[in-house]
């Protein structure tokens, strides 16, 4: 592979200098008390009496009030945290930092929406300032049973503030980053998954590319997992998933470690996805003229090349963010040294293109939304990284399109379709190979690095627009995902431009 895209330092200060203050996703609420209602059913956030904000180290969730939109109503207390028997369930925040929150938080979803601008926004920048003080206490302004106090929470001592050129070069990253790879090892399973396709993604991708050799045992149990669960034929529920991650993970260990065994397996898994790529109308469920008269493809070209959930066409189709892994997952599995058909290859491709706006923004299917639309990055990520790898070059022109696009709107990649974590990974990968555009898209979301972070080093999920993957272990999740987005930085895969003699 070619080396990342690099700016003139001059281009990438004037970028950073252009962002807009603290630029970030606003979480959608509802009349019937979604998504605050919303429970874990398992891990650490089980507890927890609904989907609320983390704030960061201080072990304290909260959620937002219409009725008072400068105010954070606390929901949860972690036991034996800074906020642990400083801070009641029913308290509002009203102030930190020694200043009260001014400006009213924007609930709704939407381009003219995102943003955290309001009291999460003020919460984080107080206690990023005093992360990074010698005292290291955060000051907060109370209100309880109608009266005002200021409260001072002793924050951990091992808990400092990111560099100014978060996440490089900055000794709080790399601590963050070796306690989540601790954490995705601590709660591997016997078998060698995480428990789904998004953990089994982006935990084996995070500590392969963490460069670390005491991790190889837990990345090689992962792929061998992989290899036990597929086949050339699946008939399991959303089926395609299962085989995306199997293609990307398997594929990364065997340009990492050249082990011949996984090629073998990876031409089972080929063999799958070339058969369950929707590319002719005799594959288009009977049960679509019922269930979905809408999707039903009026031509042989329509959603031609793109993967759904399962096999073929059943229900709306094929989607953008499955056809961008597909694409991907084809080109990597053709580094292995797979013998992939380039017919089938480039009409992957020509779904995403036909989903692709001028400006660079992939929509859900392969229909353009607008030129000028640009939320839910993470399929214009998926798309991007599938671009960059793809063994076309003219393709490395469209993935910096897509690099480009989601650093001028950092806004919603805390908060996407579908499955938001996911969306977070890919977007930040395809950001990655364009070095400015990864800086100005971490910039952007700092705020979500401080208050994602809880007091035992793991990462929580924060309110988002879907809620796939909250049900389950969520902590797990958003770890997953965090190591994944802050080992980038290591170069440690083949996606970042790690050099493989494998490669072919």
């Amino acid at each position: 592979m070619r080396t990342l895209v690099a700016l003139p330092l001059a281009l990438r200060l004037a970028l950073a200098a252009a962002l807009p203050g603290g630029a970030a996703a606003q979480v959608h609420y509802h009349e019937d008390g979604g998504p605050w209602k919303q429970r874990a059913r398992s891990g650490p956030d089980a507890e927890v009496d609904g989907w609320l904000y983390n704030l960061g180290v201080t072990g304290l969730r909260v959620r937002l009030d219409a009725g008072a939109p400068t105010h954070l109503v606390v929901g949860h207390v972690f036991a034996d945290s800074p906020a642990s028997r400083r801070i009641e369930v029913g308290d509002r925040i009203v102030g930190a930092g020694g200043r009260d929150f001014g400006t009213p938080h924007r609930n709704g979803y939407g381009m003219d929406v995102f943003g955290p601008q309001g009291p999460i926004d003020d919460f984080a920048t107080a206690l990023d300032a005093a992360l990074g003080s010698k005292k290291k206490r955060l000051r907060l302004r109370v209100q309880r049973d109608g009266d005002e106090r200021d409260v001072a929470l002793k924050l951990p001592r091992r808990a400092d503030a990111y560099a100014r050129s978060f996440p490089e070069d900055c000794d709080r990253t790399e601590t963050v980053r070796d306690r989540l790879y601790e954490y995705l090892l601590e709660h591997q399973r016997d078998d060698g998954s995480w428990g789904n396709p998004v953990h089994d993604t982006f935990a084996p991708l995070a500590l392969l590319g963490s460069g670390e050799r005491s991790h190889r045992s837990a990345v090689e149990a992962n792929v061998r997992y992989h290899a036990r669960r597929t086949s050339r034929e699946d008939d399991s529920s959303l089926v395609n998933w299962k085989y995306m991650a199997a293609a990307i993970v398997m594929s990364e260990w065997y340009l990492a470690t050249g082990d011949r065994w996984v090629l073998k397996e990876l031409q089972e898994v080929y063999e799958f996805l070339h058969a369950s790529q929707y590319v002719d109308l005799a594959q288009v469920a009977s049960t679509v003229k019922d269930s979905h008269p809408d999707s039903l493809p009026s031509d042989a070209e329509q959603q031609h090349g793109g993967w759904g959930h399962n096999i073929g066409f059943e229900g709306y189709g094929p989607i953008a963010m499955l056809t961008g892994q597909g694409a991907l997952a084809f080109a990597l599995m053709g580094r292995c040294g797979i013998e992939i058909d380039e017919e089938r290859h480039r009409a992957a491709y020509d779904f995403l293109a036909r989903g692709t706006g001028s400006n660079g923004y992939v929509w859900y299917a392969d229909e353009v939304a607008g030129d000028r639309d640009w939320a839910d990055m993470g399929r214009t990520g998926a798309s991007g990284i599938a671009h960059w790898v793809s063994p076309f070059r003219e393709h490395r022109a469209v993935a910096r399109t897509h690099a480009l696009l989601i650093a001028e709107h950092p806004e919603s990649f805390p908060d996407t379709h579908g499955s938001p974590l996911m969306g977070m990974g890919y977007a930040a990968l395809a950001a990655f190979v364009h070095d400015a555009s990864f800086e100005r898209l971490m910039a952007a979301n700092r705020w979500w690095f401080v208050l994602a972070e809880c007091p035992d080093g793991s990462f929580a999920y924060q309110p988002n627009r879907d809620n796939a993957g909250y049900g389950a272990d969520a902590r797990l999740a958003a770890s997953a995902v965090t190591a994944f987005i802050l080992s980038l930085p290591e170069k440690g895969l083949f996606l970042t431009g790690k050099r493989s003699k494998f490669a072919r």
